[in-house]
């Protein structure tokens, strides 16, 4: 079976790009709503309309701030239709966000911008989905909201005066992200996806736009021509709208497939079923390497309290395998080692597969919380070549040095993770992660994956037998148990 079998639907891309980080994503978002016609589709977890899109003083006419901005076109083009759906948590902060809670009001008098709060999930589910679509005829779709504290360069300096929440100007964190452009049926169907989340949600019907619409961007370079792009979804069940879990199937089936090596970015490592597939690859003697980037705390003190412990928790149990060496964790800082937050889902397998989207490896990405990441396979050595200068090029932004030297080393070493540790040096660079100590409650909570559950009957509850790391520490027992036998008859 093939990842697209796994996933959602496949459609054709005439076009597609992988963009790092927000700064250039909020650029090339701005540029292509500027060529919208009849429909935008601005479907997130969270929204901020005080947040910058554009700091290059663009000469277009056009305000640059996202509310004012989308307010422009919405008076200036009667006929384009703006809609916009976050989780309806995170829309209960825009009340505390000034001018954001006001302007909501004034586009509640105007007839062609809708916002939507959607509720529509699970108990202590959240809709985690970032999709931008404009015409049905080009889309984003990644780990990037358009709110605050996401914007940053792929420079990630120290004291970036332009990193600052909208009001407080409190600084941010340096942040690292991704998201995908696509055009063509591959936008159209996140065009479909969309359209379903906001009806889901409780919207009206919303009209397909006409064809013939090309809002590519300009400035943004295709990386890619005339593929095909796999769509894969999660959605927690809820009522009558049934479970769906592509995510979780085209992780694992990823993760099999992996020939010599894997770069993962995730926000969280605290997958059950990614974990375990993750250690059956180690029982292989000559099996392949993964290298995960991920931050070193999570933010907010929640998320860390739960995603923190339960990482550490794996990490554990994954370095009681013999082979555990295939596996290393690295979180990248900056020049004066200030830590890097990443916020980016992004796993590339060799040189044949991409996946970006919005799915973390934690459990409530593959069963619970709406997701949505886009796969593409390599067709040929032009495709190969590509996956391949994308890896070198993430790598190279977390270590401080070019892609080609990223590419040079690997090529001349062949190991993924000896070309990580050839290069780290002072600086921006990729530390190793040691998850620090957690207290027994932590640790206990982690096992349990009560609040960070498989499936939405689980919250609050406790897993079965085994919990988090039970799989995955028997089958380290046994391979050790193997070694020792082979080491006894040798």
């Amino acid at each position: 079976m093939s990842l697209s079998d796994r996933g959602w639907r496949t459609e054709h891309a005439g076009r597609a790009s992988l963009i790092v980080d927000a700064a250039d994503y909020y650029v090339h978002a701005r540029h292509a709503m500027m060529q919208a016609r009849e429909r935008i589709l601005l479907i997130g977890w969270d929204f901020d309309t005080r947040i910058i899109l554009d700091r290059g003083f663009p000469r277009d006419g056009a305000p640059t701030e996202l509310g004012p901005f989308l307010t422009w076109l919405a008076d200036s083009r009667p006929e384009l239709c703006i809609n916009i759906l976050t989780w309806d948590v995170a829309a209960f902060k825009l009340l505390g966000r000034g001018t954001t809670a006001i302007r909501l009001l004034r586009w509640m008098a105007r007839p062609n911008i809708t916002f939507l709060p959607d509720n529509a999930h699970p108990f202590a589910a959240s809709h985690h989905q970032k999709i931008v679509v404009i015409d049905d005829s080009f889309a984003f779709c990644g780990g990037i909201d358009m709110t605050a504290s996401r914007w940053d360069t792929r420079e990630h300096l120290d004291d970036d005066e332009r990193r600052r929440r909208p009001f407080t100007r409190r600084r941010s964190m340096p942040w690292h992200d991704a998201s995908m452009a696509v055009d063509g049926a591959a936008a159209k169907a996140l065009g479909d996806l969309a359209r379903l989340r906001w009806t889901t949600a409780g919207g009206d019907d919303l009209p397909e736009p006409a064809p013939g619409n090309d809002a590519w961007p300009d400035g943004l370079e295709p990386q890619f021509r005339d593929i095909d792009v796999t769509i894969a979804r999660t959605r927690g069940v809820n009522g009558e709208v049934e479970q769906i879990r592509e995510i979780e199937a085209m992780f694992v089936a990823m993760i099999a497939d992996v020939r010599r090596f894997a770069y993962i970015e995730t926000q969280y490592f605290a997958s059950r079923v990614i974990a375990e597939a993750l250690c059956k690859r180690l029982d292989e003697e000559d099996g392949p390497e993964f290298v995960i980037v991920n931050p070193k705390v999570a933010d907010g003190w929640l998320e860390e309290e739960v995603m923190g412990a339960a990482r550490a928790e794996l990490i554990d149990a994954l370095r009681q395998h013999p082979n555990h060496h295939r596996i290393r964790i690295y979180t990248p800082v900056t020049h004066r080692g200030t830590d890097i937050y990443v916020h980016a889902k992004v796993m590339i397998a060799d040189d044949r597969v991409l996946r970006v989207g919005s799915a973390n490896m934690n459990n409530r990405s593959m069963g619970l919380d709406s997701e949505c990441d886009l796969v593409i396979e390599a067709a040929d050595d032009a495709m190969r070549a590509t996956i391949a200068g994308l890896r070198d090029d993430l790598l190279g932004e977390h270590l401080g040095v070019a892609p080609a030297i990223v590419g040079e080393t690997l090529a001349t070493c062949g190991s993924l993770i000896e070309t990580v540790e050839r290069l780290r040096g002072s600086g921006r660079t990729l530390m190793p992660f040691n998850p620090p100590d957690k207290g027994d409650f932590q640790r206990d909570l982690a096992r349990s994956q009560a609040l960070d559950p498989e499936h939405p009957d689980e919250t609050f509850e406790p897993a079965g037998r085994g919990g988090l790391v039970g799989g995955i520490r028997r089958r380290a027992r046994r391979m050790r148990g193997r070694v020792r036998r082979r080491l006894h008859r040798d």
